[in-house]
């Protein structure tokens, strides 16, 4: 290919992707109901495709599926929303309080610690380190504050109720419409290209997804039940937290492990028992689910490594907010699609093997 033309067209799809999340970081406070009900309608699709080969019409089955789908969840919300909203109004009234009183469990740690090593004076903690667990407590409790009071804004009952079914109908009953107007309008010269890429992708999200799922929606209600039976202030909160981060591996159990062992110290303190029961759920959970759960359900199909994972669960919560973190992963999987052609492609190419190859 001629290096004018690669460089045209390296320019066409640079701008391209720029408008695009562009266009997400200026919307990104609206997207929420359309970024679940695409996740909605792309998880439940294979169902709809084999109600589809047993009879039943593309729109009746998607009506079905959805309806279905989302009458759970409000009976669910109606069980459970009330505990929810209760748990996390509670936490946001004693948050100043519990990280009070972390701190002064802390500071005789601290103290002893300095003591041995020989900084400071004997039994005083230095004021640098005083000012700063002070600056840390303020800034974890604004952190927290915020964070939950924007996750209460997010989601919106009304809303999502409202908006996200709507989308997931339209988006699972014109699904075929869809992909063959996308598939219209590829270059010609790379269409067969782009095709192949896309069932790379779709391999890669479609088992990972609706596996991925199914982990968090085991990991919450083992979380959730295991911690409120065993008597942890706002267990049901942090349990339900924690299953939804496990989407991202390993954030949902480190997030978990350390909210519900610092509440189990600052409430069970000094019973070590009770402590160690509520810290042994998470080893509990995290050892069934990576040894037994996540290989039979998700295995390796997302083929991304978990740190690269991390990395863009944190970048896309920083760059879009609450939506980048939902898509982080899905984007992290087409990334790593995206590179490994273009490795492959480099590796093919006189850059790689040289001009005497």
């Amino acid at each position: 290919m001629p290096p004018m033309t690669v460089r045209r067209d390296l320019i066409f799809w640079g701008v391209v992707l720029a408008s695009f999340l562009t266009l997400v970081w200026l919307l990104s406070d609206v997207l929420l109901p359309f970024v679940l009900g695409m996740a909605i309608a792309y998880v439940v699709d294979p169902v709809v495709m084999w109600l589809e080969r047993r009879g039943f019409s593309r729109g009746a089955a998607a009506g079905l599926l959805v309806g279905s789908f989302f009458a759970a969840g409000v009976l669910t919300l109606l069980v459970v929303g009330p505990v929810l909203v209760e748990q996390a109004g509670a936490l946001l009234k004693r948050l100043p309080d519990i990280l009070a009183a972390a701190y002064a469990g802390a500071e005789p740690i601290l103290r002893r610690a300095l003591r041995v090593l020989g900084v400071g004076p004997q039994d005083e903690v230095p004021a640098v380190l005083v000012e700063a667990g002070h600056r840390v407590e303020s800034m974890l409790a604004e952190w927290a504050a915020l964070l939950l009071g924007r996750g209460l804004a997010l989601l919106n009952l009304l809303g999502l109720l409202s908006v996200t079914p709507l989308v997931a109908f339209y988006l699972l009953r014109d699904w075929p419409k869809i992909v063959a107007h996308i598939d219209s309008w590829l270059p010609r010269d790379y269409a067969e290209t782009v095709r192949s890429q896309a069932r790379e992708a779709d391999r890669a999200l479609a088992g990972f997804a609706r596996g991925a799922a199914l982990v968090c929606a085991l990991l919450a209600l083992f979380y959730g039940v295991a911690l409120s039976l065993a008597g942890l202030d706002f267990g049901l909160l942090i349990g339900l937290m924690a299953g939804a981060l496990s989407f991202v591996p390993y954030l949902g159990a480190l997030v978990g492990f350390g909210a519900s062992v610092g509440m189990a110290l600052i409430q069970f303190w000094p019973d070590w028992i009770r402590v160690a029961i509520v810290g042994g759920i998470f080893v509990a959970g995290n050892i069934v689910s990576d040894y037994l759960i996540t290989p039979r359900v998700v295995g390796d199909r997302i083929n991304v490594h978990p740190l690269w994972v991390l990395f863009g669960f944190f970048a896309g919560g920083t760059l879009f907010g609450f939506v980048g973190m939902l898509i982080s992963v899905p984007m992290c999987a087409l990334i790593g699609v995206v590179a490994r052609f273009a490795i492959a492609q480099y590796r093919a190419s006189a850059y790689y093997r040289g001009s005497a190859a």
